[in-house]
C-alpha cells in the first residue's frame, strides 16, 4: 500500500502555487495568515495545512519589492518555483493572472462552487452582463478591482477616503488601450468616486514621481469650499503608496502625457 507523502515533503506544484497566487492578489497584506477564511478553504482544497498556505503566500510576498521596500518582507523562503513564477507574472501580467485564476476556479468548481465565486460580492459592483464575453471582461475588471483594493487597503490613495464602496479601482492606462495589463493592479489606482472621474477626464494626475499635479482648466477656475477642500489642496501632493504593487511610473507617465502634463 502506498502511503501518503507528509505534506512537509510534498513539493508545491504549479498549478497549487498559482492558485495560491490567485489568493495573495485577493488578500491585503495584513490578512495573509492561517485564519483568513479563503486561506483556510484553499489550504482543505489542495490538502494542506492553513499555516503552509499562509507561509506560502507571505514567500510570494517576499518577492514583491514594494513589500521589501517597507520593511514587512517574508520569509526568504520562496522556491524557484515561486521566483519563476514571479518572473513570469511580472513580463505578462494578464496571462499569468489569468492561468491562476483558472487554476483557482477548478479547484473552487471541483468543491462544489459556483463559477466566479471569488469576486461575487465585486461582481454587484457591473452591470449588464447579458452574453458570456461580457461576463468575462466583468470578472477581469471584478478582479482587478479586488487586486487593487487589497494593495491600498481600500483607501483613496489622493483623499484617504477608506470604504470599499466609496473607492474605484481606476486604470491608469485604458482597458482598451493596453490588452497586457488589464489585471496588472501596477496599473492601477485606488481613488475615490470623485478623484476617480477628474483622472478619467484628465483634469488631475499623479506623476511619474507619484505627486498629484491639477490640471490649468481646474486650477484657474475659482472653486467652491468643497471645490478647494476635494481637489485644489491636493496638488503637489505625495499619494499614499500601497503596501505592494506600487503604480508604474511608466504607466503614470503616459496617463500624464496623454492628458499634457509632460
Amino acid at each position: 500500500m502506498t502511503l501518503p507523502i507528509p505534506e512537509r515533503r510534498r513539493p508545491w506544484s504549479r498549478a497549487e502555487i498559482l492558485a495560491a497566487l490567485h489568493v495573495y492578489l485577493l488578500l491585503p497584506f495584513g490578512q495573509l495568515h492561517r485564519n483568513q477564511p479563503l486561506i483556510k478553504q484553499l489550504a482543505a482544497w489542495i490538502e494542506r495545512s492553513p499555516s503552509s498556505v499562509a507561509l506560502k503566500l507571505v514567500n510570494l510576498a517576499s518577492l514583491d519589492p514594494q513589500v521589501v521596500a517597507s520593511g514587512r518582507s517574508g520569509m526568504r523562503n520562496a522556491s524557484a518555483q515561486d521566483e519563476q513564477i514571479w518572473r513570469q507574472l511580472l513580463t505578462d501580467w494578464d496571462a499569468v493572472a489569468r492561468e491562476a485564476a483558472n487554476e483557482y476556479e477548478r479547484l473552487a468548481t471541483a468543491h462544489g462552487l459556483p463559477q466566479n465565486s471569488d469576486v461575487a460580492d465585486d461582481l454587484e459592483q457591473f452591470e449588464g452582463i447579458t452574453r458570456l464575453a461580457t461576463v468575462e471582461v466583468r470578472v477581469n475588471q471584478a478582479r482587478f478591482r479586488r487586486a487593487v483594493l487589497a494593495s491600498y487597503n481600500a483607501t483613496c490613495c489622493i483623499s484617504g477616503l477608506q470604504h470599499p464602496r466609496l473607492v474605484v479601482a481606476s486604470h491608469i492606462v485604458p482597458w482598451s488601450e493596453d490588452k497586457q495589463n488589464r489585471l496588472n493592479p501596477q496599473n492601477g489606482l485606488c481613488l475615490s468616486a470623485l478623484h476617480d472621474r477628474a483622472y478619467d477626464q484628465g483634469l488631475i494626475t499623479v506623476m511619474p514621481d507619484f505627486t498629484v499635479r491639477l490640471s490649468q482648466e481646474l486650477s484657474s477656475q475659482q472653486q467652491t469650499d468643497f471645490g478647494a477642500a476635494a481637489l485644489l489642496r491636493f496638488d503637489g501632493q505625495s499619494i499614499t503608496m500601497p503596501e505592494r504593487f506600487r503604480p508604474n511610473p511608466s504607466f503614470l507617465a503616459a496617463h500624464a502625457r496623454r492628458f499634457g502634463f509632460l
